[in-house]
């Protein structure tokens, strides 16, 4: 099932397949994610979550038209494009001698003519995104000195310094513990409070309940994308985990739970 598509879309694709190389690794897409709104999209382990993150993003060539803000990603003028969407990849590698500050400050790149100085909009940007995600106190540390934590708050502040209305953002908490998690959790509901819009690929299910949309990808292709607090949803979702989560509330909440492999003697296999 497919949610009917608003007339205000953030990010859009309609393509025949993707593949890397001669590997096909996603299918058929016809997605519009809408605008102000915040959709995570979850899946099992090898399903193309990732690769459908980054069609969205234009870091992979699949076989059909991607749009931002209703405009084809090609039409966008480079500099413009990135003061629009701010990406946050997966285990992002490099700048491991650069400080916090200087990593968090090249999300302001967009915002500078070429080889110019920061100025005091971007010098300012830096520190409340650095703050947001409570790492301004390790502002002169090295990258590569920071824990797995650490270092994932500094490029969530990169990504918030770029003050794009679309953030892109795979597996953005990793290494987070519970408490940064909700931090986060409060980042990405002011942004969208806001106007902005969110895409995040989650593999922790309850956190992504929490979204306004959820997008499930199963096999490389959308197995459903509805509301998180949809009766549908959430058979959706156990059903593209084999029936290996279950999904309740919880006050205000939904939550899923994982649910245990059934014993052998259970499927009616006991020992011979």
């Amino acid at each position: 099932m497919t949610a009917s598509a608003p007339k205000n879309i953030a990010v859009g694709a309609q393509s025949a397949g993707t593949s890397i190389g001669n590997h096909p690794v996603l299918g058929p897409l016809a997605l519009a994610l809408p605008a102000g709104r915040w959709t995570a999209v979850v899946g099992p382990n090898g399903a193309g979550k990732s690769t459908l993150l980054r069609v969205l993003a234009g870091l992979l060539h699949t076989q059909g038209p991607v749009t931002l803000a209703g405009r084809p990603l090609g039409q966008w003028p480079a500099r413009e494009r990135a003061r629009q969407l701010a990406w946050l990849g997966q285990t992002e590698a490099g700048a491991e001698d650069l400080r916090a500050y200087d990593v968090a400050l090249l999300g302001r790149l967009p915002h500078r003519a070429w080889l110019a100085p920061p100025s005091a909009a971007d010098h300012a940007a830096t520190r409340a995104a650095l703050e947001a995600t409570q790492v301004w106190p390790l502002r002169d540390r090295r990258l590569g000195a920071l824990s797995g934590g650490e270092r994932q708050r500094v490029l969530l502040a990169r990504l918030l310094a770029v003050q794009a209305p679309i953030w892109l953002m795979d597996e953005p908490l990793a290494h987070l513990d519970p408490p940064h998690q909700a931090d986060w959790l409060g980042v990405v509901r002011a942004h969208v409070a806001a106007g902005g819009t969110v895409v995040s690929v989650l593999h922790e299910l309850g956190m992504a309940l929490q979204a306004d949309d959820l997008l499930i990808v199963k096999g490389g292709a959308i197995a459903h994308h509805g509301r998180c607090a949809s009766a549908h949803t959430h058979r959706a979702l156990q059903a593209a985990f084999d029936e290996r989560v279950s999904v309740h509330q919880v006050g205000d909440q939904w939550v899923a739970l994982p649910v245990a492999a059934p014993r052998p003697a259970e499927r009616g296999g006991g020992p011979l």
